[in-house]
């Protein structure tokens, strides 16, 4: 009983986390959205590069199954951060016949996301060990 408690304490936590990071994610597309006026989606593109690098450095920093790690990362940065809202652009470029901005957005985000991830968990590693676990 006290497993199912506990599952249910953090399915809580994951979807505080959840709209917590969908909000962030709507604020900071809104304070873009009204600078940029590109046909680039240059709000979604800053979500999930900086979403992708927040997850890389929590994941490198906090132990796995933790609920920090489960707020944060699965909760919050999963609500905020939105692959799919990436490649409805993309195909919504296309299908407009901006061609070359569709190519560089879905190539761009697929390898700069992942790149940003990588440098969280390198700057992860910088610190020092055992310094955020929360295990123990």
């Amino acid at each position: 009983m006290s497993a199912l408690v506990d599952d249910v304490v953090t399915a809580l936590w994951v979807a505080l986390g959840g709209g917590v990071g969908a909000a962030a994610r709507y604020a900071l597309d809104r304070a873009v959205s009204a600078r940029w006026r590109g046909r680039f989606p240059l709000g979604t593109f800053l979500v999930n590069v900086s979403g992708s690098l927040a997850l890389g450095l929590f994941t490198g920093l906090l132990v796995d199954g933790s609920l920090p790690l489960s707020l944060l990362g699965v909760g919050a940065l999963g609500g905020y951060t939105t692959f799919s809202t990436a490649s409805y652009d993309t195909v919504r470029l296309a299908r407009e016949r901006h061609f070359g901005t569709a190519l560089v957005y879905g190539l761009g985000t697929m390898f700069v996301t992942v790149a940003a991830a990588a440098l969280g968990l390198w700057l992860a590693g910088l610190w020092p060990a055992g310094g955020w676990s929360t295990v123990g």
